[in-house]
């Protein structure tokens, strides 16, 4: 199959690209390499999937017409570019132009694509808002500009299937990590924090929010899975990530135990859209991709540290 995967560059965009290329897929990365955070990072884990054979282009989804840049011949779409995360130093046209005008317009290079068997749209577990323990059935309420423009963007996908345009999915993805995570994320900041003697910042009562932690390779594992079963799962919207609840001091305990040493801490003013609660509800996710996540947070937390230590 031929496959296109855009956000190759990112953190789980660049594990999948890798799986599906090892899986014996021809495999065509898109990324606009953009300056969220150390272009440096992204060129790393372009170059990690270009070792394992699957094409890199920079292509910037928002602003140019894809079907003169991309050939029309793909099988599959796997849509991980985006904005990601609650950040500051995101306005709300960042959100909504990476997240809902560069999803369009990848829609519109999709309707071009006769070969076409499944767009899989990259939703997040902040589509349904401060808790999100539900079943894909409830009704979401996004706490988030990042919430809000996934969802729509979610939707613009899924209006393609209920109008038979082609078949589609959205998978809701949990609390992500492993080696590549952002320098951002929480176990990149311990990680570094850890092994460099700084300050890990702590928004004020998050040491006790739940999250699903899902190892990275647990999520390509349910993601690739979708290969070959688009008939039962067009137009559904599938949760992946793990039922096993962690809170945040868990998984401070967790880095420290790793790396066997104690972590400064340095608590500030809570952050307004945190998600308080995860749990992935994957029912629906066993039932239609026979999906079984296995690694512990220990285990994915030593892949993590193992990797920083490779690389910084």
């Amino acid at each position: 199959m031929k496959i296109l995967v855009t956000g190759v560059a990112g953190f789980i965009g660049s594990h999948t690209a890798e799986h599906l290329s090892e899986l014996g897929h021809t495999v065509v990365g898109i990324d606009n390499f953009n300056s969220y955070y150390d272009i440096n990072l992204k060129l790393k884990n372009a170059n990690a999937v270009k070792e394992k054979g699957v094409e890199v282009i920079k292509l910037d989804l928002r602003s140019v017409d894809l079907h003169t840049a991309l050939p029309l011949d793909f099988d599959y779409i796997f849509h991980y570019a985006a904005q990601p995360g609650i950040s500051a130093s995101s306005t709300f046209e960042d959100y909504f132009s990476n997240n809902i005008i560069a999803t369009k317009n990848l829609i519109d290079f999709a309707l071009k694509c006769s070969n076409l068997k499944l767009f899989v749209n990259i939703g997040t577990s902040s589509i349904y808002g401060l808790e999100a323990t539900f079943p894909e059935n409830v009704a979401p309420k996004p706490a988030s500009h990042y919430g809000v423009t996934k969802l729509a963007a979610e939707q613009l996908v899924l209006q393609k299937s209920r109008e038979l345009k082609f078949k589609a999915c959205s998978l809701r993805l949990y609390s992500v990590i492993g080696p590549r995570e952002r320098p951002e994320k929480m176990y990149t900041m311990l990680i570094d924090c850890g092994l460099n003697n700084k300050a890990f910042t702590l928004y004020e009562g998050s040491d006790k929010h739940l999250r699903s932690f899902t190892y990275v390779g647990d999520i390509v594992d349910g993601v690739s899975s979708v290969i070959g079963k688009e008939d039962i799962i067009d137009g559904e919207i599938i949760n992946i990530g793990t039922e096993v609840e962690h809170t945040t001091q868990d998984g401070i305990d967790a880095v420290e135990k790793v790396l066997g040493k104690k972590i400064k801490i340095d608590i500030v003013e809570k952050r307004a859209g945190d998600q308080w609660r995860t749990k992935a509800n994957i029912d629906k996710a066993r039932k239609l991709l026979n999906y079984n996540p296995q690694t512990t947070l220990l285990e994915s937390i030593k892949q993590q540290v193992k990797w920083y230590k490779e690389n910084f």
